[in-house]
């Protein structure tokens, strides 16, 4: 085991079967300490500081389609922010779950599991996660277009306007059929409505030209208007 098992990073009984520990073996282990049993299942070496990267690298083994995604997405393709050493990670997954409790207290995230897309294109989940240059191999990250929306689709409820709007401001070109691809499958008439308008106003693109070329579902034709949790009210129009 010693050898064996990667250094800041847990692993699961599946793998300790695969050294000839199984789980009595491995609980026996955790009591003589050679072993530290984090939650069902999970373990690590005594006194190893676990990284977040890797650390999270696992538990995509553990939660279906779990990825960094929105504003911390963006950080890490060099979208910047005040990014802080224990900045909350917002991380997304296929539906409704919980991190573990052991995560958490080394790692504050914030876990999202709303249908944000309906995939008309079996291809387009997979094309749009990847591992930028510099991150830890393996870690699935939205790439910058999907990234963009999940955080508008959180502005007012764990994303500040103002944040998104600085965030948004600071963005480089998108590919444009990218962006199209996912604004035409994305559910939240917020998040196409607020990119339109945004995009309009800073003319990240064409905005007309967008909306001439594809369908995107902007909802009716009335203005779509909420009161944020700080009290701001959002108005857009159907276009930007």
């Amino acid at each position: 085991m010693q050898t064996g098992l990667p250094r800041g990073a847990p692993f699961g009984l599946e793998t300790l079967a695969g050294l000839g520990v199984d789980r009595q073996s491995a609980a026996r282990q955790a009591r003589s300490g050679w072993l530290v049993r984090l939650g069902q299942g999970v373990y690590a070496f005594p006194n190893d500081p676990l990284d977040r990267a890797m650390t999270t690298v696992f538990l995509q083994t553990r939660l279906p389609g779990l990825h960094v995604a929105g504003r911390t997405a963006l950080d890490l393709h060099g979208v910047r922010h005040n990014l802080g050493v224990q900045e909350t990670w917002v991380l997304w997954g296929d539906g409704p779950a919980r991190l573990p409790a052991w995560y958490v207290e080394r790692f504050p995230a914030h876990y999202v599991g709303s249908r944000l897309f309906n995939w008309a294109d079996e291809s387009l989940p997979a094309m749009t996660v990847g591992t930028p240059p510099g991150v830890q191999a393996g870690l699935r990250v939205s790439v910058p277009e999907r990234a963009l929306l999940e955080m508008l689709f959180e502005v007012g409820v764990h994303q500040s306007l103002e944040e998104a709007r600085q965030l948004f401001e600071n963005l480089r070109p998108p590919r444009r059929e990218l962006l199209a691809r996912l604004l035409e499958c994305c559910t939240s008439v917020k998040a196409v409505r607020l990119f339109l308008t945004w995009a309009r106003e800073t003319r990240l693109l064409d905005v007309d030209k967008l909306l001439a070329d594809y369908t995107l579902p902007v909802g009716s034709d009335s203005r779509w208007m909420t009161r944020l949790k700080d009290g701001t009210l959002l108005s857009l129009r159907p276009h930007g």
